[in-house]
């Protein structure tokens, strides 16, 4: 083990799978690793157990925390009265990984670990913490831009404005708009108070988030993005830079 590496633990998605060959699977895109790595960190996947108990022991070894893409959050969560047309339009991971991801963040949080969440792991993360959701932009957004281009999923489809004065604008070295990519039906609807928005895309999504005021909470590090920048790091610098410095957050927190 590469001890100068801040060890950083990622949820994976999952599966279902024959009851005979366990129930559940745990699946995860290795461009997540290669991600952690090239940022300076040492990827490591924890299987999707949602016990408390469990959950204390991994995050007590983890020098970070990075949630990842995947299907939808449960409605539940969020909007318990969902109409059945929006629910209709929902493909969940399943409550056993909603389980495990919300007792990872409460777990961070307690324990001042720095977060890095992307895609599905932004809006967990918004859920966590007594946000919301947009459970279909297209249903619900009016002359939205396409955000589901599944066809174009390593490629830059459209820019986002990012704030001034934010954590995301100084990783982007101060410039205001930044290409993203976008593979998402669902985004923040109500952000909860912790946050505040570092990037909203023309149409007014929230395409990323941070902590408001770090000083007032015991996170380090927080930075959620809604694109999905392991797919594109070895291309554009700032999306390397975002995972650069989440592991630089992760090595000064363990000191």
């Amino acid at each position: 083990m590469d001890a100068a590496r801040p060890r950083i633990l990622i949820a994976p998605s999952t599966e279902r799978a024959p009851a005979a060959s366990g129930g559940l699977k745990n699946v995860l895109s290795e461009s997540y690793a290669l991600a952690i790595r090239a940022g300076g960190g040492l990827p490591w996947i924890a299987p999707c157990l949602p016990e408390q108990e469990f959950v204390k022991d991994v995050m007590g070894m983890a020098d970070g925390l990075l949630l990842t893409g995947g299907d939808d959050v449960g409605p539940e969560l969020y909007d318990p009265g969902m109409s059945e047309g929006l629910r209709s339009t929902i493909r969940m991971d399943g409550p056993e990984r909603d389980g495990f991801e919300l007792l990872l963040v409460k777990e961070a949080f307690a324990r001042g670990i720095p977060v890095f969440a992307i895609c599905r792991g932004m809006q967990m993360l918004n859920v966590a913490l007594g946000g919301t959701l947009i459970a279909d932009i297209n249903m619900t957004v009016p002359n939205a831009l396409e955000h589901r281009r599944s066809d174009a999923k390593d490629q830059l489809v459209h820019d986002v404005e990012v704030a001034s004065g934010t954590l995301l604008s100084g990783i982007h070295e101060g410039e205001r708009m930044l290409g993203v990519n976008s593979t998402h039906h669902q985004a923040v609807g109500r952000l909860a108070k912790v946050f505040r928005p570092n990037a909203v895309s023309r149409d007014g999504i929230v395409e990323g988030f941070e902590l408001a005021e770090p000083e007032q909470c015991r996170l380090p590090y927080v930075m959620a993005v809604q694109f999905h920048p392991e797919r594109l790091w070895a291309r554009f610098q700032t999306h390397l830079n975002l995972f650069t410095c989440f592991v630089s957050a992760c090595r000064r927190n363990r000191q």
